[in-house]
């Protein structure tokens, strides 16, 4: 059996792409509904759910790979006449939907993979590739719309399957002709086709067919951004110094990736002299704890056995601020989900007239605050949170 294409029958090479990605397809669309249905309340459940993603998310790289391996191959190759030349509408629709499903296979991965280049945390790549993608920034629009459009294409590709499955069968069980047989290893016995004329036609109808369905997604507000559901915000402090700009982030290890993020509302009552020695002030900052956003783990953040936001909404750190040659700490205890710890928190200082500019950065055990109990080990979430704080204020 000859490896390329001839004018009568398909090669070794087609066809092993050809069942390599059917193979493909029927292992990674369940997986992918399955994970998804999956619950990720307990350490178990999220780690066999993040372990079935990332088998899907890497089988998809695979896909896209071979997918484009099997099109650039198909680019060089002749094609076999039709064995129902003579029947022109029955060809040309079954050639869209070839081409439909052929720019599925590469549509459907990539925007996936998009998706995933876009977030960060939570089910990796299981190859040696890196988790990004050049030019995808880390953006929450950028990955709510690719997995919009992964979705829709995704359907698109189902359907386009299914068709050529359908039409597969007609061939095999209703014509009795060798279409079928003709793709199957060894000899198929086909009659001789006239030369396959190709057309423009059928991959521009296939490019219609996506169009039209990302016209009417776009239109029934498949990619509108997700609601979200305000909170109300923190109530403004007096404070002696005010924070005219500054961030809270937080990084923590998850399935041996970081994931970093940050919060958006919190307060700041300052009090603090700049030439006292010793005691120099007092400091208490209130956390919104669902203003947070921490890659695509945030809404798991907010469960009851991690922040528990819907019983303990907010994060209070209460010290006094001490000052000793110029080196600087924030003495106090932190409360999060009910739970006080003491904390030093040491920070970096610079003062021009009435304008303060601090950062600093420190350790906390998730374990002290009972977030993520029910994870006693680190193999899904380390117990490491790394916070960094840096404000700038004026007196």
């Amino acid at each position: 059996m000859s490896a390329s294409n001839t004018a009568q029958s398909y090669g070794t090479v087609t066809k092993t792409f050809h069942w390599l990605t059917a193979l493909l397809i029927i292992v990674i669309a369940p997986l992918g509904v399955i994970a998804n249905w999956l619950p990720y309340e307990t350490d178990a459940e999220l780690a066999l759910k993040a372990q079935l993603f990332s088998v899907h998310k890497t089988l998809g790289v695979i896909v896209f790979a071979v997918a484009l391996a099997r099109i650039l191959w198909a680019l060089t190759q002749p094609k076999p006449g039709e064995l129902n030349a003579h029947k022109k509408a029955l060809s040309t629709v079954a050639a869209v939907v070839h081409w439909t499903l052929y720019i599925s296979l590469v549509a459907v991965p990539l925007t996936g993979w998009v998706h995933h280049a876009a977030t960060s945390g939570f089910a990796p790549i299981w190859l040696p590739i890196g988790q990004g993608l050049p030019f995808v920034p880390v953006s929450e629009t950028v990955a709510e719309t690719a997995a919009a459009l992964h979705w829709l294409f995704s359907k698109i590709m189902i359907a386009s399957i299914l068709l050529h499955i359908a039409g597969a069968l007609k061939h095999h069980v209703i014509d009795k002709d060798a279409t079928l047989r003709r793709m199957w290893f060894g000899k198929a016995d086909a009659p001789a086709t006239p030369p396959h004329k190709g057309s423009l036609a059928a991959p521009f109808g296939a490019v219609i067919v996506f169009a039209l369905a990302t016209g009417g997604a776009a239109a029934a507000g498949l990619f509108r951004a997700h609601e979200i559901v305000p909170t109300e915000a923190l109530a403004a402090v007096a404070s002696e110094w005010t924070v005219t700009e500054g961030q809270i982030g937080i990084s923590v290890t998850q399935l041996g990736s970081p994931v970093a993020g940050s919060f958006a509302d919190w307060t700041a009552a300052i009090s603090f002299d700049p030439d006292a020695t010793g005691e120099a002030g007092t400091v208490t900052t209130t956390i919104s704890i669902t203003s947070l956003t921490l890659g695509s783990v945030t809404s798991q953040a907010m469960g009851a056995d991690f922040f528990d936001s819907a019983t303990h909404p907010t994060a209070t750190f209460t010290g006094v601020i001490l000052a000793d040659a110029g080196s600087y700490t924030a003495d106090g205890t932190l409360t999060i989900k009910g739970a006080t710890v003491p904390v030093s928190f040491p920070f970096d200082l610079t003062l021009e007239d009435d304008t303060a500019r601090m950062s600093g950065a420190l350790t906390l055990d998730r374990r002290d605050f009972g977030v993520g109990a029910s994870m006693a080990d680190e193999s899904s979430l380390g117990f490491a949170v790394d916070v960094t704080l840096a404000v700038t204020a004026t007196r």
